[in-house]
């Protein structure tokens, strides 16, 4: 096998990082830490944040799996993905995102959301790392090595794509994907590891909207013609207990409102989820914090509420608990340094 042969092939400097492992059985993918612009720079390496469902892909011995970053089954919703991986030599296991291609060849999160009932979209598996190869964790290496021995495992498939990276050309890579309306960019640090179920600074996400995602904490009631509920109640996690961030009652058309109506009522609770509750001007049922969803804004004001955020999507794909105050915010990376 040409990639196998490459990775053991003598580089000990290579070797010498490399660790002989039994196969992985349960991973949860590393994690870019939320930041607030594109930059350049020579020690870091930039691809597209592709607006899918972050998959796992494993194959031993002919057999293979995907998972979602909370260890669900994707077999059953991706089994066009799940036979191109027979087609590929060797044992090993991917990182990568799902992705629904629509009418415009673009990505959906739409359509990849609903693919299950509608059959939408033309369902593309973006790989981008490679975790372990033929009996060794390559998670040690350089992200530039694993992406090199990544490029060489992965044939000419139709539906499994190898993501493709610039170097240092972050500012650059923003601008295209600003006008081309994809959701945005993944800066990785040159030489970083690959460190399972962690949010490192050494990944970066910008976004070319700010957006972010939220719990559902509660609902108002409806005024006037609206139908269903009012607003939506949001809040991130902070230090372990839910903070109040704002809430919004725009970006819903009425069979948008009505699902999201006939999951929320699945949630109802008898009392607010907060340490300290909001006090909204309409009356509120409040509901567990299970629910996710994301939004866009347009600043965040100094006492951490949301200005004019409107409702993007359901976050199908995140535990509550992910959604986090650190997360989340771009502050906190300001003191990151770039080379």
């Amino acid at each position: 096998m040409k990639c196998y042969g490459k990775l053991m092939a003598g580089k000990n400097q290579i070797l010498n990082r490399l660790t002989k492992t039994p196969f992985p059985e349960n991973i949860r993918p590393m994690l870019a830490t939320l930041y607030d612009k594109p930059f350049n720079s020579k020690e870091w390496i930039f691809e597209i944040k592709w607006d899918g469902y972050r998959v796992i892909s494993k194959k031993r011995k002919n057999t293979t799996s995907l998972n979602s970053r909370n260890l669900n089954s994707f077999d059953n919703l991706f089994p066009g993905i799940t036979r191109s991986l027979k087609k590929i030599k060797g044992d090993f296991v991917i990182d990568g995102e799902a992705v629904a291609i629509d009418e415009s060849n673009r990505p959906s999160f739409q359509q990849i959301q609903n693919h299950h009932k509608t059959g939408q979209g033309n369902i593309v598996y973006y790989v981008f790392d490679l975790l372990w190869l033929n009996g060794y964790s390559t998670e040690l290496l350089p992200v530039t090595q694993r992406k090199e021995l990544l490029k060489e495992l992965i044939p000419g498939l139709d539906n499994i794509l190898y993501c493709e990276h610039i170097a240092e050309s972050g500012v650059e890579l923003f601008k295209e994907v600003t006008k081309l309306n994809i959701e945005g960019i993944i800066a990785k640090k040159a030489d970083s590891r690959y460190y399972e179920n962690t949010r490192s600074q050494s990944w970066l996400k910008i976004k070319t909207e700010h957006t972010i995602d939220a719990v559902i904490c509660g609902y108002t009631e409806p005024r006037g013609s609206r139908k269903y509920f009012g607003a939506l109640i949001l809040g991130v996690f902070n230090a372990g207990k839910l903070t109040y961030i704002g809430h919004t009652g725009t970006g819903f058309n009425f069979s948008i409102q009505q699902k999201i109506f006939s999951t929320l009522k699945k949630y109802s609770a008898a009392k607010s989820p907060f340490t300290n509750p909001p006090k909204p001007n309409a009356p509120v049922t409040w509901l567990k914090p299970r629910l996710v969803c994301e939004v866009k804004f347009s600043q965040l004001t100094k006492d951490g509420i949301l200005r004019h955020p409107v409702f993007l999507r359901m976050r199908d794909d995140k535990e509550a608990e992910e959604v986090t105050f650190v997360s989340q915010f771009p502050g906190i990376t300001n003191k990151i340094k770039h080379g």
